[in-house]
């Protein structure tokens, strides 16, 4: 038998109990306009005893706005989602905005999805975490022109209202292959991308640039870990992509002294394929990662990485998006760029030594 909905309570009903009038509870539950405190006190008990709930969706459509920001990620298993989504949850909370989170790991139709739904519920603003495709930087463009703000956290999407904050990923990629031809490797894998779906990815685009530089050449079968067109699969590289790129790798005839892992994920999947292949790190093959979550300090050997400031970026895009909605929408854009720091351990140099009297000038640390 079906038990009837039980109607919920509402502002008449709470000033009927409390005796007195719907503009008060308003006044108080709102926390606005002078009540007195026993007043106040009357009202908010019998608001706990009647089990109330603020209804948050007629009360922002009321004021135009309903203090609801979207962060549309990929890949919410790595610990680097987890860093982002917290650095903007501290700032939107912080404010009295609440965060929904939308998973968009494989495809471009995902992202729009995300993007059309958080619309649909009228966020007040978005946040765009995730990789850049031309359809869905086409439906970013016409809510932008609709005018919904939108702050975006490295994705290479240009528009005069859309504000960016991203890391030197090209000079983190960059100095990661440096440190590892400084130390004698001249085979270098790269695990996480193909030469096609790796193009807009700025770690990969320093890892060429870092072999063009010392004349070494780029070869294919050492750049594995891709997507083949139209394969459905994260958009983001995985511990299993680095398990099965770093076996690929192994399985050729002559096999690369170091990798160069998409991200610290990545890294540990290459990492245990090394292992089981009875193969030493960093004595046979050195390995790298991105991102610096916190496990690559508890690797064994602990990982070589390049730190990027993950929860400070995320702040740092609720910041920008806070201005746009509390304040011009057509605003300039505003771009924040935060630098990227090599942290070298066991992984790459056993003792964590950093080499000296190289000629390069890079900022390298220790751990």
């Amino acid at each position: 038998m079906d038990k009837k909905q039980k109607k919920p309570v509402t502002l008449a009903d709470i000033a009927a109990i409390a005796a007195v009038t719907p503009m008060t509870v308003s006044r108080v539950i709102n926390n606005s306009g002078y009540v007195h405190a026993d007043t106040r006190a009357r009202v908010l008990g019998v608001a706990r005893e009647m089990n109330y709930r603020r209804n948050g969706l007629a009360r922002g459509l009321k004021r135009q706005c309903t203090e609801t920001v979207g962060l549309v990620i990929g890949d919410i298993a790595n610990p680097f989602a987890a860093e982002l989504s917290g650095g903007v949850r501290e700032v939107l909370e912080e404010r009295g905005y609440t965060v929904f989170i939308c998973i968009s790991e494989h495809t471009a139709k995902e992202d729009v999805q995300a993007f059309d739904s958080l619309a649909d519920h009228r966020a007040d603003g978005i946040i765009v975490a995730t990789r850049a495709s031309k359809s869905a930087n086409e439906r970013l463009a016409e809510l932008i022109e609709s005018g919904i703000p939108i702050s975006l956290i490295g994705r290479d999407f240009r528009h005069p209202h859309a504000d960016l904050v991203m890391a030197d990923n090209l000079k983190g990629g960059y100095e990661a292959t440096c440190h590892l031809i400084d130390n004698g490797h001249k085979r270098i894998g790269f695990i996480g991308v193909s030469l096609t779906d790796g193009v807009r990815l700025r770690r990969f685009q320093g890892y060429l640039e870092a072999l063009k530089d010392n004349g070494l050449p780029v070869e294919d079968r050492l750049i594995v870990g891709g997507r083949e067109v139209g394969e459905q699969m994260p958009g983001y590289s995985t511990e299993e992509m680095g398990y099965d790129g770093m076996m690929k790798l192994l399985e050729l005839k002559s096999r690369p002294t170091a990798v160069f892992a998409r991200n610290d994920f990545t890294a540990m999947g290459a990492l245990n394929a090394i292992k089981r292949a009875g193969l030493r790190i960093p004595e046979d093959i050195a390995l790298v990662g991105y991102d610096d979550i916190p496990l690559a300090l508890h690797t064994s050997p602990t990982l070589t990485t390049v730190r990027q400031p993950t929860r400070e970026q995320g702040r740092c895009a609720a910041e920008f998006l806070l201005r746009r909605i509390e304040g011009d929408h057509e605003q300039p854009r505003a771009e924040k760029t935060f630098d990227c720091e090599l942290i070298v351990r066991e992984s790459t140099l056993p003792g964590a030594e950093v080499v000296s009297g190289s000629n390069r000038k890079r900022k390298i640390k220790t751990a």
